[in-house]
């Protein structure tokens, strides 16, 4: 069982041990793999509407999460989040858990729908994840990532429909 809580200062440490390696294999997310601890933080923490941790029973956190309007003015019905889970937590559920309580708290925050801009084509794994929580590939952009064994490899749309969601 993991709990999900917001995110506070003092776990910064214990998540950018998290994210730090994600960033620098430079496989799943667009940052510079030299991006450092402090603009990591701007764009994990201070950026976002809002962050969360996954923590197990005595604490350690397994997970985080940031959710943030994908556009503003016009656009910002619609919400973008970003996960990475611990190494050691992997398949262990936390990455499903956290999806599906960002979906909750959009909903509670007034977003209409989610969306993922950049889905790595070669992230089998969270492409399976996202569509097994009823989100669709709306699209799909040629070479859009540049991973760094694969070569320039597509990034996928992924989108989901709170409103269409309810109706099913």
């Amino acid at each position: 069982m993991y709990k999900i809580r917001p995110f506070h200062d003092s776990d910064w440490d214990s998540t950018w041990q998290i994210i730090e390696p994600v960033f620098r294999a430079g496989q799943t997310y667009p940052f510079p793999p030299t991006i450092s601890k402090q603009e990591s933080y701007s764009i994990w923490v201070a950026t976002p509407e809002c962050t969360y941790v996954a923590e197990d029973e005595p604490g350690q956190i397994l997970g985080t999460y940031y959710l943030k309007p994908n556009q503003p003015g016009q656009g910002a019905h619609v919400c973008n989040c970003g996960y990475i889970v611990s190494d050691l937590a992997r398949g262990r559920g936390v990455a499903s858990a956290m999806c599906e309580h960002s979906q909750e708290q959009a909903i509670r925050l007034g977003y209409r729908a989610m969306q993922y801009n950049l889905v790595v084509s070669t992230n089998d794994g969270a492409v399976r994840l996202w569509e097994k929580h009823g989100f669709d590939v709306v699209g799909r952009l040629p070479g859009a990532f540049n991973h760094p064994t694969a070569g320039y490899v597509d990034a996928l749309v992924m989108f989901k429909d709170f409103a269409a969601d309810k109706r099913k």
